[in-house]
């Protein structure tokens, strides 16, 4: 059965999960996770995403994630192929290191978002790598301590948690460590329930108390969430793939945006793909790849093609501020 395409949207709310290669450990030692929060963290303070929850096991991880300024795809191939290389380079081997693609499941914000944060910072305890709370708080290789001001980063976002509980931080995070706590206790008694998050087969399901609520599970393993919500992702995701198709349709060629690009700046067609680093053929640069890959649908790699230079650069300069003449080019 093919795989289905991933959904993503601006300021979608992802859960991420990546495994290592058949059970391959992926964070051997304290400079492995380093070298992944790291990355993470330049995404954070770039505004690619926003990080909520996460917790790295010895052969997984899991993140819980919103989307910033460029698509999840982009963000996450910059994280898994560069910890994959440091990884291999580092500890003399070769070949994948993560089991096929990463799974991505876009949530709905409510209940999930807590509950996932939940669900995600409980792992170590339902492992067994930490026995309680109170250890809990202490194990740098979670979001949790950060949330309970334990532990210190500049790059999780910990106030959208906060806002769930109270305005007060103090008091929010009294409130959040009491949820999470329930969460122990519901796992410890099944016959107990407080809307944790379990997994059932390879798909995520609600416990009954959830259920109870009257909240709907879309039936889709790409989304979870209403059935409201996954109508309104499905028709948002179809009408960027039309507006895509028909931009695409309108300016059928790379080719044709660096003429006009070119011409109404004035500069030489060769001079944007001969590394000239004027300021005039560095803006012409600018606009091309705004244009192309934010506004034509065009993938960063193609850009990076036609200009000559790496896909990183391209993406660099089309997730900077926009530029007045984009809107000019498209409009041509």
């Amino acid at each position: 059965m093919p795989r289905q395409p991933r959904l993503d949207t601006p300021g979608a709310l992802h859960h991420i999960i990546s495994k290592g290669i058949e059970g391959t450990t992926i964070f051997r030692e304290e400079a492995d996770r380093l070298d992944f929060i790291n990355r993470l963290a330049e995404l954070c303070r770039e505004r690619s995403i926003a990080v909520y929850a996460w917790s790295l096991m010895s052969n997984h991880f899991h993140l819980l994630i919103r989307t910033g300024l460029q698509p999840l795809s982009i963000s996450m191939r910059k994280i898994l192929t560069g910890y994959s290389v440091y990884f291999n380079r580092r500890h003399k081997r070769c070949g994948h290191l993560f089991h096929n693609r990463y799974k991505s499941i876009i949530c709905e914000d409510d209940p999930y978002l807590l509950e996932l944060t939940r669900y995600i910072h409980l792992n170590p305890v339902r492992a067994g790598i930490v026995e309680s709370l109170n250890e809990l708080c202490d194990y740098q290789w979670t979001g949790h301590g950060v949330i309970m001001g334990k532990i210190k980063n500049d790059w999780q976002d910990v106030s959208t948690i906060y806002n769930y509980f109270s305005k007060k931080k103090k008091e929010a995070i009294a409130r959040y460590e009491a949820f999470i706590g329930d969460g122990i206790t519901a796992e410890n008694n099944p016959g107990k329930s407080n809307g944790d998050l379990f997994k059932s087969g390879n798909e995520w399901a609600q416990v009954q108390s959830l259920r109870s609520k009257g909240i709907p599970v879309t039936s889709d393993e790409r989304v979870l969430g209403s059935g409201e919500f996954m109508q309104r992702l499905i028709a948002e995701a179809e009408q960027r793939v039309k507006e895509t198709l028909r931009l695409r349709k309108r300016v059928p060629a790379l080719k044709e945006f660096a003429e006009i690009i070119t011409k109404l700046q004035g500069i030489n067609k060769d001079d944007l793909m001969l590394g000239c680093r004027s300021r005039a053929v560095a803006r012409a640069r600018k606009i091309f790849c705004q244009a192309v890959v934010k506004k034509a649908g065009y993938s960063g790699a193609e850009a990076a093609r036609f200009l000559g230079v790496s896909t990183s650069a391209v993406n660099r300069l089309a997730n900077e501020d926009e530029l007045p003449e984009v809107v000019i080019i498209i409009s041509c």
